[in-house]
């Protein structure tokens, strides 16, 4: 069956724009009636603004008609709400079309942010639609999306799951019709563990080659913006125009970005894959793993050469992580006093507003992870535990450029289950925090890595994770790319789709 409009990939409507076929106010039309349908029980909006959006889209039509075809033109797309976005003029008052950020927390609630991040003026740079920014956990803790200030997200594919976190709004939005391409962040999985529960393609690119500026930070070291997409091929695309150098951010790398579209050349043959053997975790999800070992052979006979590999301090990433992502966000943080960022609590007395103010606008999760944080970086643990994380870091990304140096790249799972049901890990933070143990070595070590879907279990999304060398998103678009082509399921929707 033909996909409807809302559910087709970005190739596929840009194709129709060229034809004139349809129009971007229609692409953008299509998506504001799923959002009119779906988008409050699923709850992946935090806000939209249809009037702006619908005049961008005739604007884009009109451009059109000028000759201007850029790839992105008159594309909708949505922004996690992590991403500051312009919504004031010059003189603070507030424009049409200029949405809040929040980064899903009471404390940013009603912010409106002066200037644009990085990732929307590319995006606007390119010709795409805002359409609105998603929900998500609250300053990106989190791997369910179930600790937004403003509700959980709900999978589109079964409303009782969740859709996977720190980004669910961004990847639901897009596996739900709402969008036809999102950003997310990926700090330890956020792009790549919620593209997997979601059945989209998420891809994390290597940290340094999109900008960070006007990015909410939560562990600044860690994190990255990348797309939700429908397939590989889009999320070249999208990746292509957020990323490149950018002065205002320190660690974005000063390198050229390829043509990313072009290196997908629908051949593997010969090109030599590893598979780590500590991917296959404890507790794995049996009909995550058959999926996954089923993708392997599907490669196996495109040509790939499949080889067994070890990653042996992939058991200590998780440890790693939680001391590492934990500090930096106690340092982001602590600016938000009521004072100087968030909104205050009023107190008469500076410490009393400090702490009325933190303890009504931050989440149970952002200040577990603020005291874990706090307390490995205070006097007598700083050296027994942030610098040993530290230490381990770089042993983990030696094992990754130790690997790497003798295969084209790597394939493992993306997460060890399925979407699971809301509130069945809400009150075992490690059984949650275990969930991107997959995921997170890979933002350990800085590099590249995209999730792709690989089939069902009991009916819901299974993905399967390429990893690559630091900077070469092409060689791990390029696998994803042929393996989509072959295995069948790039056409997989959920059961809200066609509708």
């Amino acid at each position: 069956m033909t996909p409807v409009l809302a559910d087709r990939t970005i190739t596929e409507v840009a194709a129709l724009l060229r034809a004139g076929e349809t129009s971007s106010r229609e692409l953008t039309d299509a998506c504001l009636a799923r959002i009119e349908r779906d988008g409050e029980r699923l709850n992946t909006f935090l806000s939209t603004d249809a009037d702006a959006a619908r005049r961008a889209a005739n604007e884009a039509d009109a451009a059109r008609t000028r000759g201007d075809d850029r790839p992105l033109l008159g594309i909708p797309y949505a922004l996690k709400d992590i991403f500051v976005t312009r919504a004031l003029d010059r003189d603070g008052r507030p424009l049409a079309g200029g949405f809040p950020t929040t980064a899903g927390s009471r404390i940013l609630e009603g912010y409106r942010s002066p200037y644009p991040s990085a990732a929307q003026e590319r995006l606007e740079a390119a010709g795409a639609i805002l359409i609105g920014k998603t929900n998500c956990d609250e300053f990106a803790m989190g791997s369910s999306n179930e600790n937004s200030a403003y509700g959980p997200v709900r999978n589109p594919w079964d409303e009782t799951t969740v859709p996977g976190g720190s980004s669910g709004g961004s990847s639901a939005a897009v596996a739900g019709g709402q969008a036809f391409f999102a950003l997310g962040t990926d700090t330890g999985g956020s792009i790549r563990q919620p593209a997997s529960l979601t059945g989209t393609v998420g891809i994390k690119p290597t940290y340094g080659r999109v900008s960070r500026y006007g990015m909410i930070a939560f562990a600044s070291s860690l994190d990255q913006a990348g797309p939700f997409t429908r397939s590989v091929r889009d999320a070249a695309l999208v990746l292509g125009a957020i990323s490149g150098h950018d002065p205002r951010d320190s660690t974005s790398v000063d390198r050229p970005v390829p043509d990313l579209a072009a290196a997908l050349t629908g051949e593997v043959k010969g090109l030599r894959l590893g598979v780590p053997r500590e991917y296959f975790v404890a507790g794995m999800e049996p009909g995550v793993e058959a999926s996954v070992r089923a993708a392997l052979d599907v490669m196996r006979d495109l040509g790939a050469e499949i080889v067994d590999v070890s990653l042996p301090s992939t058991d200590r990433g998780l440890a790693t992580y939680y001391i590492i992502a934990p500090a930096e966000a106690s340092a982001n943080l602590a600016r938000y006093d009521g004072v100087r960022y968030g909104v205050s609590a009023g107190a008469d007395e500076l410490w009393e507003n400090y702490a009325r103010t933190r303890g009504a606008g931050f989440g149970p999760e952002v200040k577990r992870r603020i005291m874990l944080g706090t307390y490995a970086l205070s006097a007598g643990y700083y050296d027994a535990y942030y610098v040993k994380a530290q230490q381990v870091r770089t042993l983990i990304k030696d094992e990754f450029d130790a690997v790497l140096s003798t295969v084209d790249a790597i394939l493992a799972p993306t997460s060890p289950n399925v979407a699971f049901k809301i509130g069945a890990k809400a009150d075992d933070p490690l059984a949650m925090y275990l969930n991107d143990a997959c995921t997170l070595p890979v933002n350990i070590a800085g590099l590249p890595g995209i999730s792709v879907p690989c089939g069902l279990s009991g009916g819901l999304p299974v993905g399967l994770q390429v990893i690559g060398r630091a900077f070469d998103e092409a060689t791990v678009l390029r696998v994803a790319d042929v393996y989509e082509r072959a295995a069948g399921f790039a056409d997989l929707r959920p059961p809200t789709a066609n509708a």
